[in-house]
């Protein structure tokens, strides 16, 4: 395995170790310590890289992740969950998709303005924007940078519909901004929460709110009068499926009206480092979590169908779906439909047409 320094378990963060870039021909190697001054690992702690971007509103194709539209104000992200679809998305950037992924924060510092622009665009219809559609826009970064909350604001004077997922207490720092688009039917929140074992997330997403806080998130998010959802996503089975009963009647009770889930699927390097971090924390549920995981994905650990890749197949998927459904009838969870309003959408100053 290629981890950094052998036998060492990097505390807090997820990925142990950074796998090779598949875009990139040459890679660095440390052999010898002793001798070579400047190879110090900074990037023990998470640094920050600012980027000028072209874009900031990306258009998703994939017809199974509820979106239409994502905006991400960071790539890369410090809450380290191991099983982060995006990691594959750093390799882009010159990254891995292990360590480097949580410890080299890109920063998207222009979002606020190409919003903006982007908002400007003749013909754009206010289609729903989903913030997070990639990383967390409310990861550790936030708190320094505030790009997301200028990123609500932009959307509140400019009446563009936003959906948002979150796995991070921080959001409840920007209740005044949702609270003011809710009331124009504005804003959906979605919170992650997969697991009420503490152990458990602290070990799969080591830098996450607790399982309590995200409960609290839920609850004064909706006593404000935002409507919230949960993803409880991902499932792990064998690891985090058992927990769905008492997910389900914990977010529903703490005020959460719609739920989804997905079932982990890992693609390109995350299967590696979700499998050496599998190991290395559960070695005695290794084989049986493994295995189960790839009977929901035709005996692989990752499946790219469209329509299948999301909530798997086979008979342990169908026990998930089952049970998951049943207990969202049972908690009065997807029950009510919410649509955003896309009618009032206008560029501030803009004047409007009576015909």
């Amino acid at each position: 395995m290629n981890n950094e320094e052998e036998g060492q378990y990097f505390k807090g963060r997820g990925a142990q170790f950074n796998p090779h870039n598949k875009f990139l021909k040459d890679s660095y190697v440390k052999e010898h310590d002793e001798g070579i001054d400047d190879w110090e690992e900074s990037d023990r702690k998470t640094s920050f890289i600012f980027e000028n971007s072209k874009t900031i509103v990306n258009k998703v194709d994939s017809p199974d992740v509820g979106m239409a539209y994502s905006l991400n104000p960071y790539q890369g992200c410090e809450h380290g969950c191991t099983y982060c679809y995006a990691r594959n998305a750093h390799q882009y950037w010159g990254y891995s998709a292990g360590l480097d992924f949580e410890r080299k924060i890109i920063v998207k510092k222009d979002a606020p303005a190409l919003f903006k622009k982007f908002l400007e665009r003749k013909g754009w219809d206010a289609t729903t924007i989903s913030l997070s559609g990639n990383t967390d826009c409310y990861q550790p970064a936030e708190r320094k940078f505030r790009l997301t909350r200028q990123l609500l604001e932009i959307a509140l004077a400019y009446k563009q519909p936003i959906g948002m997922i979150t796995k991070n207490a921080l959001i409840l720092r920007d209740i005044d901004i949702l609270q003011e688009m809710a009331k124009l039917n504005l804003c959906m929140v979605y919170s992650s929460v997969n697991s009420l074992n503490d152990k458990l997330r602290l070990a799969m997403e080591p830098r996450t709110a607790t399982a309590k806080q995200r409960l609290k998130v839920v609850e004064q998010l909706s006593n404000a009068g935002i409507p919230v959802g949960v993803m409880v996503a991902p499932l792990v089975p064998g690891l985090s499926d058992h927990e769905i009963p008492t997910v389900l009647k914990a977010v529903a009770n703490a005020g959460a009206i719609r739920a989804g889930y997905t079932i982990v699927r890992l693609n390109g390097a995350i299967g590696q480092i979700f499998e050496d971090w599998l190991r290395k924390n559960f070695p005695d549920r290794f084989d049986k979590v493994w295995h189960m995981i790839q009977s929901c994905h035709g005996g692989k650990v990752n499946d790219s169908r469209f329509g299948e890749r999301m909530k798997g197949d086979g008979n342990i998927a169908q026990m998930i779906r089952d049970s998951f459904k049943l207990h969202c009838r049972l908690n009065g969870l997807n029950v009510k439909e919410v649509k955003l309003d896309h009618s009032i959408f206008c560029v501030p100053g803009s004047q409007i047409s009576l015909f």
